[in-house]
């Protein structure tokens, strides 16, 4: 099978200059500095299949940004093999750049000083779009983006807002065989970012464009990817779908109940004697307010049973684990297992 991004042993790392403290460590260091190798990434080893929707996450340092910079060509790896569309990105740049679309945070690929329609226009000769092409990519940005009142606006004067709108519009443009996206929601207002992430679907649904997208704001993967992979210090955690990922992380769920009257001491007590065969804590009762959790896969409707059996319930919500509390117990775990190590 081809894929469109095959990695396999992926290696970089950075050299930095370490100063000694004080004024003789300073001119010591003129002469004769030292220097320590720092890794970004480490042993990386993953494939993407053509037309998968893949997250890469991580915390700040994890290794996101160096992975796609890698796999754009921009950055040579130290070590490891990279093939993207069947090229090595950083020896056949300028082929691979044709056939992939690039979104990096806040550096925008639009010309400071034109209009954002005449840069689209150069774009579209730039990558010899086909004229029915441009017209059905070009279409759907402006509709999806609301992009109709910053067509005549020079690139300058727009808001980081407008500009990430108008470049994802242009990284997208030529149909990308693959679309790296890093931060494509960095200073979006919540409803703007709810329209990219139904243009990106879109776009992703109507051409078959190969997704690889980094974020911090984890709705971004939830939306629009149905694989994850994970990064910390640069090594690969997890690679698999959404549905796996919450299936091994989600360790905790919760049932939330509104009662018509409090419940006293005397029946919380049964009440947590009847959870407990069934896999159900009773975390909380307090007032009309009425908290359960449980781990086992699968308890909820035993669970839910016994409740509404049990209790004068007027609302019941089941509540799982997001997936940024997820991720936010992994690293915690990591660290801690780094500290008791140390």
């Amino acid at each position: 099978m081809a894929f469109s991004i095959r990695v396999e042993g992926l290696h970089k790392s950075y050299q930095r200059r370490v100063r000694k403290p004080g004024l003789l460590g300073a001119v010591r260091g003129l002469f004769s500095a030292e220097r320590q190798t720092v890794p970004a990434v480490q042993e990386l080893s993953f494939t993407i299949s053509p037309g998968e929707r893949v997250g890469l996450i991580g915390e700040n340092g994890a290794g996101k940004s160096t992975t796609l910079k890698m796999l754009t060509g921009i950055l040579l790896p130290t070590s490891g093999r990279l093939e993207v569309l069947g090229l090595e990105p950083w020896r056949q740049r300028r082929q691979l750049a044709a056939r992939i679309g690039v979104v990096f945070g806040q550096r925008p690929q639009l010309l400071w000083d034109i209009p954002v329609r005449e840069t689209f226009t150069l774009l579209k000769t730039m990558y010899g779009v086909d004229e029915k092409l441009f017209q059905a990519t070009y279409a759907e940005a402006v509709k999806r983006l609301d992009l109709e009142p910053l067509l005549g606006v020079a690139v300058r004067k727009l808001s980081l807002g407008q500009r990430m709108r108008c470049d994802l519009a242009a990284s997208l443009l030529h149909a990308p065989a693959i679309a790296f996206l890093d931060e494509p929601t960095i200073g979006l207002d919540v409803s703007v970012k709810e329209q990219v992430r139904e243009y990106v679907v879109e776009m992703q649904r109507r051409f078959g464009t190969t997704l690889l997208l980094t974020t911090h704001d984890l709705k971004d993967i939830t939306e629009t990817c149905d694989r994850l992979l994970l990064l910390d210090r640069g090594r690969l955690l997890f690679d698999g779908s959404l549905k796996d990922f919450e299936r091994r992380f989600a360790t905790e769920r919760r049932i939330l109940l509104e009662l018509n009257k409090p419940v006293a001491e005397s029946a919380a007590a049964e009440l947590s004697v009847a959870l407990a065969p069934l896999g159900g804590v009773l975390v909380e009762h307090r007032g009309h307010r009425v908290v359960v959790s449980y781990q086992r896969e699968g308890a909820a409707p035993a669970l839910t049973q016994c409740l509404l059996s049990l209790l004068p319930v007027s609302d019941i919500v089941l509540e799982k684990a997001d997936i940024d509390s997820m991720v936010a117990s992994i690293y915690r775990r990591s660290t801690e297992v780094e500290v008791g190590a140390a």
